[in-house]
């Protein structure tokens, strides 16, 4: 399941056709796919979402989080709406799909052995580092950082792994 609103990267627009390139792409290298256009960031599109992809493909394995905008500004020019937006998409974007219990396999305590799901957020330098000119960025990937450190010990019960991966040089 392909998901993505077809947003540029300042959140604006609506364009189906990167989704469904993608899907094409998988489709043509043998594999599956379908395209979703939910809002990750709404709690019932993302259940909608989770929904789908278990309904078409009878499981749900692997769920990838990498909801993401940019709206890059120094911290005292940074109006509320840009910040809201950024913690909107980035931090609300990737636990919205991650709590729906159907999306990590998580309804009733199991063996780890017996369930090899996992959750895969992105996280940033930014969240770990800073960047100027990204404070709200900075601060939705450190959540997003310390999110999944809390998801990992609450799913680990139910045999489900969490991780962030946090691409970047570190800072030298």
């Amino acid at each position: 399941m392909v998901n993505d609103l077809g947003t540029a990267g300042d959140g604006a627009g609506n364009d189906a056709s990167p989704a469904q390139q993608v899907v094409e792409e998988i489709i043509s290298a043998g594999g599956t796919a379908m395209a979703n256009f939910e809002d990750v960031t709404d709690w019932d599109g993302a259940k909608r979402l989770v929904d789908a992809a278990i309904d078409s493909y009878g499981d749900l394995n692997v769920l990838v989080n990498n909801a993401g905008i940019l709206r890059d500004t120094m911290s005292f020019n940074m109006d509320e709406q840009d910040f809201d937006a950024v913690i909107r998409v980035h931090l609300k974007g990737h636990f919205a799909p991650t709590r729906w219990r159907r999306a990590t396999g998580a309804t009733s305590p199991r063996p780890a052995r017996t369930r090899t799901a996992a959750s895969s957020t992105r996280s940033s330098e930014a969240g770990i580092y800073g960047n100027v000119g990204q404070a709200n960025y900075s601060a939705a990937k450190g959540g997003i950082y310390s999110m999944t450190l809390a998801l990992a010990r609450e799913l680990k019960r139910f045999g489900v792994t969490a991780n962030a991966i946090a691409p970047g040089p570190a800072p030298g």
